[in-house]
């Protein structure tokens, strides 16, 4: 782990653009567009047509949330069910966004940020997390963009590719190529040296698979929710207590 005392040493905007597009450049790239090529694989085996595939990918850019359109249309949900289910599965970029935006600088918290948020993805997010702390504040949004817009422009090419090799690859492969991506969420997130982080990665291993015996559709949902709480809780309270000053 690099040392949190501000090493990249950013001098402009368009700098700190490109340093995020070098970081995306690798690990986080590969990632999301594997994830890409196995949703496009399960596209066209289910019988979607490209132009809706591709698509979903470049607008709707949430993984999860498609694999979950996608499914809901296949067993010939009512809209408002599909809405509901998508909806509730892309909850996740509520906290995302109230955790990583805030450490913008001020001035960067205008209109320009919600064109921003489309690019917020669960690579952007955890890379940003892992090193905002050693970016200077004026200059994270743009690496955040140089990250998010990098990962996007590659979402469409991966669904295409996904699309026309599907028959070339097994099933397996294809629904193993969905799954690098949170599997790249959870190992960054747990590269974070704090103790709540790796709690939370704990608790989360441990009550995901109880939660889905119980209720599959809310089992990612509760066991994130419980868990990331009891992770907070036991930072705050046990590990990393913050110390009161005694009144006089």
């Amino acid at each position: 782990m690099k040392s949190n005392q501000l090493p990249h040493n950013y001098s402009s905007r368009k700098e700190a653009f490109w340093g995020g597009v070098r970081e995306a450049i690798g690990a986080p790239a590969i990632v999301l567009f594997a994830g890409m090529v196995g949703f496009g694989a399960m596209g066209r085996t289910n019988g979607l047509d490209l132009w809706f595939t591709g698509f979903c990918s470049t607008f709707m850019f949430a993984l999860p949330g498609q694999i979950v359109l996608l499914e809901m249309i296949i067993t010939h949900s009512s809209i408002a069910a599909i809405v509901l289910a998508v909806s509730l599965s892309s909850a996740r970029f509520v906290t995302m966004t109230l955790t990583l935006f805030p450490q913008f600088k001020e001035e960067d918290k205008n209109r320009g940020a919600f064109g921003a948020v489309h690019l917020l993805a669960m690579t952007a997010w955890a890379v940003s997390m892992r090193e905002f702390p050693k970016i200077k504040p004026e200059y994270r949004r743009s690496y955040f963009v140089g990250i998010g817009l990098f990962c996007w422009l590659l979402a469409l090419p991966g669904t295409v590719l996904g699309y026309y090799i599907t028959g070339m690859v097994s099933k397996s492969i294809t629904i193993g190529l969905i799954f690098i991506n949170p599997l790249f969420f959870v190992l960054t997130f747990a590269e974070i040296k704090t103790s709540w982080s790796r709690l939370a990665v704990l608790f989360g291993s441990i009550l995901g698979p109880v939660f889905y015996t119980l209720d599959p559709d809310s089992s990612l949902l509760m066991s994130g929710l419980i868990g990331g709480t009891a992770a907070y809780w036991i930072d705050r309270n046990f590990i990393r207590k913050p110390i009161i000053p005694n009144p006089r």
